[in-house]
């Protein structure tokens, strides 16, 4: 409530200039992540291409990361397996979380299918043959969709322990053939299995 009130009284404007204010909706993470994230809420990361899914991970955020699901500030990335929805490893040589100690391995993440097809409809949204989405779980509301990165980074690759080449022109190949979301995300399950 205390950053409302500055905002309003104008603490944070420069130069005389009103302030500009957005507000976010509360996101009630599922309970199968308790643990799983120190402060923040997990964000899971797909990779699409043309609509396919190709490759996945969940960030999770740590002290290190001051909160944030940024790899390259100390998050812990976590591989998942497209086909199942299931982590496999972490990026770092961890089993459990540095914070929490929660047991890092084998947690399916819940509405997969839906997850991943909310991802693929993301193609015909933004235009873009490569994109990477972000999207978290919500209690009530279930998967949504955080962002779109147009240049997503490349940590996905050493996340999951493979490059994107050879998805990438296995997709290259389907890329013509027309198909629903739904049809792009069980191609993928299948193919990345």
């Amino acid at each position: 409530m205390i950053k409302v009130s500055n905002t309003l009284s104008g603490l944070f404007s420069q130069g005389g200039k009103p302030d500009v204010a957005m507000i976010e909706e509360l996101v009630e993470f599922l309970d199968v992540f308790d643990g799983f994230s120190f402060e923040e809420v997990p964000d899971v990361r797909v990779i699409q291409y043309h609509g396919y899914p190709v490759m996945a991970m969940t960030r999770l955020s740590t002290r290190e990361s001051g909160g944030k699901a940024n790899l390259h500030q100390g998050a812990v990335g976590l591989e998942i397996d497209i086909a199942i929805g299931k982590t496999l490893k972490a990026v770092q040589p961890i089993t459990h979380h540095p914070d929490t100690g929660r047991d890092l391995s084998g947690l399916n993440i819940p509405l997969w299918h839906t997850l991943l097809c909310l991802v693929s409809s993301c193609h015909a949204m933004a235009g873009l043959g490569y994109l990477g989405a972000d999207i978290v779980l919500d209690n009530n509301k279930g998967a949504l969709l955080l962002e779109l990165n147009a240049r997503p980074g490349l940590a996905i690759q050493i996340t999951n322990g493979v490059g994107l080449e050879l998805r990438l022109k296995l997709i290259e190949k389907e890329k013509n053939v027309q198909r629903t979301a739904e049809e792009c995300v069980n191609y993928s399950m299948q193919a990345f299995c």
